[in-house]
């Protein structure tokens, strides 16, 4: 009683907190605009303004913050309106990458729209407008605000995915903090937490242990998406250019890392001379970055937004777009997954490149998708292998050198993911269903948001 009397002072003083200096936030908000971070038409409904009607009826809505938990949010959002087609799916991302990419995925009965400022006017006006009778948060999106009005207001709440960092964990715990964490996490239904230490953590924070169940990570569920026949005609024609070249690709790299990949390139390319490396940044922004700089070095370099095709001559392809990450997984034999060579990295999801058959590698600090790396190891141990930038060129080196360990390595990749991605899905819907929908379909929103 006491912890929740503290919890409940504690969000009354984070309330008023954000209530204060919301005026900030949206100037904020303008000025991400002006440089466009923010969507330049959209980008009030980051402030709960919405862009479309709200259907009649009973609503789901899942919140992601971008486009990796966004994506592991399809499976589950198709999921729902298989089983449930009388109830609608509100889907809310924050970046605009994610949007971008995930708006060409969702099913076409999905409403996207941007996720609300977590600021008490904002919040109060998005579930005021949207009135819906569960909220599904994805992987580490616990804010305060949106908690706790949702709660107010007799909305059941999940977490999927459940996560968060080591310096977020330590934060939470501080003696001031827990009771305002421990206050929102007793407002969930349910919470599946990514791994075991996962689960632990959110232990600590004092959860209640009822709510916690475990189902196997998501990100191991992601779905091929469908791929128009233009795009699949033009990636075969890509395909067919490197197939009696040497290929290995570089994905999701971000700013520095790019030095470690292509100094491994450059070491290659003396050993075999039919090499083509792909680079993956990211962020765009950051491939065209790399090309001019390569350019300036008078290195040719394609790049895939002026649509240049491999030549003879030219061994880097720089790919500077987004949502064609799992198409290029299925070109290369070799995958290294960046976010993991740098100090202070934390990793990507390697499940897409396993799922597309690549031999994986990945640095040594991939962060919260270092159970992910451990599961598949145990169910094969060559279905991953982490190596240092050291030790990059010897490994792909020894890849490019000995088809059959190439081969061993392809296949347990996608053995191990075919082991982890079996029953997730029908694993979390079967919570849900009994945890979430059961309790909330057949409750109504309470009429106005309390303050």
């Amino acid at each position: 009683m006491m912890a929740t009397k503290s919890g409940e002072i504690v969000y009354k003083i984070y309330r008023a907190l954000t209530y204060g200096i919301s005026p900030l936030i949206r100037l904020h908000l303008r000025w991400r605009r002006f440089r466009g971070r923010e969507h330049p038409l959209r980008w009030q409904e980051r402030l709960g303004r919405p862009s479309a009607p709200r259907p009649t009826g009973r609503l789901v809505w899942f919140h992601a913050v971008s486009l990796g938990e966004g994506l592991a949010a399809i499976p589950v959002i198709k999921c729902c309106l298989e089983r449930r087609p009388d109830v609608t799916v509100l889907m809310t991302t924050t970046t605009t990458s994610a949007f971008e990419v995930i708006k060409n995925r969702l099913p076409s009965k999905v409403i996207y729209q941007f996720a609300p400022l977590d600021i008490p006017s904002t919040m109060d006006a998005f579930l005021q407008y949207w009135r819906p009778n569960a909220v599904l948060l994805m992987e580490s999106e616990l804010w305060p605000n949106l908690i706790m009005s949702a709660a107010r207001n007799g909305i059941a709440l999940a977490l999927l995915n459940g996560r968060m960092s080591t310096k977020s964990f330590r934060n939470w715990s501080h003696p001031v903090i827990l009771p305002l964490i421990t206050l929102m996490l007793s407002k969930f239904s349910l919470i599946l937490p990514l791994s075991t230490i996962q689960g632990i953590h959110f232990q600590l924070l004092q959860a209640p242990p009822f709510i916690i169940n475990y189902s196997g990570d998501l990100k191991c569920a992601i779905t091929d998406s469908d791929i128009s026949e233009g795009d699949k005609k033009s990636l075969e024609e890509f395909q067919a250019q490197l197939s009696q070249r040497k290929v290995w690709m570089a994905s999701s790299i971000h700013n520095g890392e790019e030095e470690v990949f292509i100094g491994a390139h450059n070491v290659l390319k003396q050993k075999h001379a039919d090499i083509v490396t792909i680079i993956v940044p990211r962020q765009p922004q950051h491939g065209r970055d790399i090309a001019l700089k390569l350019k300036e070095e008078g290195t040719c370099v394609a790049l895939r937004s002026r649509g240049d095709n491999p030549t003879p001559e030219t061994s880097l392809y720089v790919v500077d777009s987004l949502g064609e990450l799992r198409d290029f997984y299925r070109v290369a034999p070799i995958a290294v997954i960046g976010g993991s060579f740098l100090l202070g990295s934390a990793g990507h999801n390697i499940s897409e490149a396993a799922a597309a058959g690549c031999a994986v590698l990945t640095g040594h600090h991939v962060g919260h998708f270092s159970h992910m790396v451990a599961e598949m190891q145990r169910v094969n141990p060559l279905s991953v292998l982490q190596v240092s930038g050291e030790k990059l060129v010897e490994a792909v080196n020894e890849l490019f050198s000995n088809v059959e360990i190439l081969e061993a390595r392809r296949v347990a990749a996608r053995q191990a993911y075919c082991a982890l991605s079996s029953g997730i899905i029908e694993n979390v819907w079967e919570m849900l269903h009994f945890h979430v929908f059961l309790k909330s379909m057949n409750r109504d929103y309470c009429h106005g948001v309390r303050r």
